[in-house]
């Protein structure tokens, strides 16, 4: 599952852009047709992907955990090498660097369409995330190259708002197709890719001038190697421990969290030792800087969680059909696409802190209204989930382009692309660790609910029928889902308190907005 982008996505500018655009003016269009081609591959792979879990591990047969690594595999090369993909735009030239990266994620893709099993779906999905990390930070890269100033910021909202529809309309689309077609549909998500990625891929070669590298930056690939291991150590370690519970399985997967942890101390020490860096450490030392990138690895590790477990209840668990569970993402998007802007007016005239601490609060809110509704027995989206996802859109809403303010404004002018960067990094990082991590949460509360009930053929957590067994079986079976997911939303319910906290000891800004109104009016 891929989480919608930070608004620092949107902040991800080439430091020290020419006002002189590389692209004449009647070319432009392409740069821009292009770069929402390509966001919407990512961005569509994603949203949909959350809603055909269920029916992949239908059709494939993978179980909990290896539909975890369906999902981090991704999300592990995409958050370990992002960094290092901005750089090679920088590098190369982002027009030849972004060609190749939506290249290689569409052929990835294609290898996806006929992965005759979940660790060849792994294996496809991991080297997809490698193109991911070089398309990404390209795509919004080379719209703000190609355009002026004066007509940068028309550009960026066009590209946010096309991102915004395809993120709402994808599990729409996609859960009519699964619905009217069946699981084995599933690999169309991926095919699409191949007409959305070749029409990018022309455009930039035939329509748009190839642009002159920024800067000649070392790429870090020792960096790359070290995040890339320590982050998959540590996911590795996460996930297995909902595999098994005996003491033998519990102790590798310690052992592997352990080791992923060394690993990562030993990549901030390779950081700091190198002149020209992945990831620049010092930023850190700012307070508000710190603290805002915490505040978003916990909500960005609280959303995740919940838009990966919550397709798994509502189709393996209650059965609900894939057309309606697709509305689930739909309130997020439109909040986002209506709110940010006014929000971010909001941020720059009060400072970040209050948005982010009570957007968060309100996230909490969704997240922890969607456990009572699932423990009062309250199976119908409309009435019990829908509602809980609204408060959450709203809350998200109030926090994502206020980040993006904390980040930019705590750093110095010359630093902002890197700190967009990192804070980019951490969001995704905090969504792979959320998915692993949480899958062991709702096995030990499924089968703690299901007890000596389980039954051989029973299924997992997630994990749809595919034969019929007794009804008061299914009763439990049901009953167990619903305590598996209502423990996943109360820890990340905690956990979006935990981030606005943070943020409101940290991050700068007016304490209540009704005292900024009276101070401007000297009432």
């Amino acid at each position: 599952m891929q989480s919608p982008p930070p608004a620092t996505d949107t902040a991800s500018l080439p430091n020290g852009t020419a006002e002189r655009s590389f692209c004449p003016q009647n070319q432009r269009k392409f740069v821009l047709i292009s770069a929402i081609l390509a966001s919407a591959l990512g961005f569509i792979d994603g949203s949909v992907l959350a809603i055909a879990i269920p029916a992949i591990r239908v059709d494939l047969g993978a179980s909990l955990v290896e539909a975890q690594w369906i999902s981090n595999a991704y999300a592990l090369t995409l958050s370990a090498l992002i960094l290092a993909g901005g750089t090679a735009g920088d590098r190369f030239g982002l027009r030849r660097v972004f060609a190749v990266g939506i290249a290689f994620f569409v052929a990835a893709s294609m290898a996806c369409v006929v992965a005759p099993d979940p660790f060849v779906l792994i294996i496809c999905r991991a080297i997809q995330g490698i193109g991911a990390a070089i398309m990404v930070p390209c795509s919004l890269a080379i719209i703000a190259k190609a355009y002026p100033k004066k007509e940068r910021g028309k550009a960026i909202g066009i590209w946010a708002a096309a991102s915004a529809l395809t993120t709402s309309l994808g599990p729409i689309l996609g859960g009519l197709v699964l619905s009217a077609f069946g699981d084995g549909i599933w690999r169309a998500i991926f095919a699409i890719n191949l007409p959305l990625g070749g029409l990018a891929i022309f455009l930039l070669l035939a329509k748009v001038p190839d642009d002159m590298p920024t800067e000649k930056r070392s790429l870090d690939l020792g960096g790359a190697v070290l995040a890339t291991v320590a982050f998959g150590l540590m996911a590795y370690g996460l996930t297995s421990m909902s595999s098994e519970s005996t003491t033998d399985a519990t102790s590798n997967s310690l052992i592997a969290v352990a080791a992923g942890l060394l690993i990562l101390a030993a990549f901030v020490w390779w950081e700091w030792q190198q002149r020209e860096p992945m990831i620049e450490l010092g930023l850190f030392a700012n307070r508000a800087f710190a603290g805002a990138n915490i505040a978003t690895f916990f909500l960005y590790f609280s959303l995740s969680a919940i838009l990966f477990y919550l397709p798994m209840l509502l189709i393996a668990g209650w059965g609900l059909n894939t057309a309606v569970v697709g509305f689930t993402f739909v309130p997020l998007s439109v909040a986002i696409a209506l709110l940010s802007g006014p929000v971010g007016n909001l941020s720059d005239w009060i400072g970040p802190r209050f948005p982010i601490a009570a957007g968060s609060l309100l996230v909490a809110l969704g997240f922890a209204g969607s456990a009572v509704a699932v423990g009062l027995g309250i199976r119908d989206f409309w009435l019990g989930i829908f509602p809980c996802m609204v408060v959450m859109g709203i809350g998200m809403a109030l926090v994502v382009s206020p980040l993006s303010t904390a980040i930019m404004t705590a750093v110095e002018d010359r630093d902002t692309g890197a700190a967009s960067g990192i804070n980019n990094a951490v969001s995704r990082i905090g969504g792979l660790m959320a998915v692993a991590a949480m899958g062991s949460v709702a096995a030990w509360a499924y089968d703690w609910v299901l007890g000596p009930q389980a039954v051989a053929g029973m299924p997992g957590f997630g994990e749809p029928l595919t034969a019929s067994i007794a009804n008061d079986l299914d009763t439990v079976r049901i009953a167990a889902s619903d305590f598996a997911f209502a423990a996943v939303a109360w820890v990340t319910a905690g956990l979006c308190v935990v981030s606005a906290v943070v943020a409101w000891i940290s991050v700068p800004g007016s304490a209540l907005p009704w005292q900024k109104w009276a101070q401007d009016h000297r009432l």
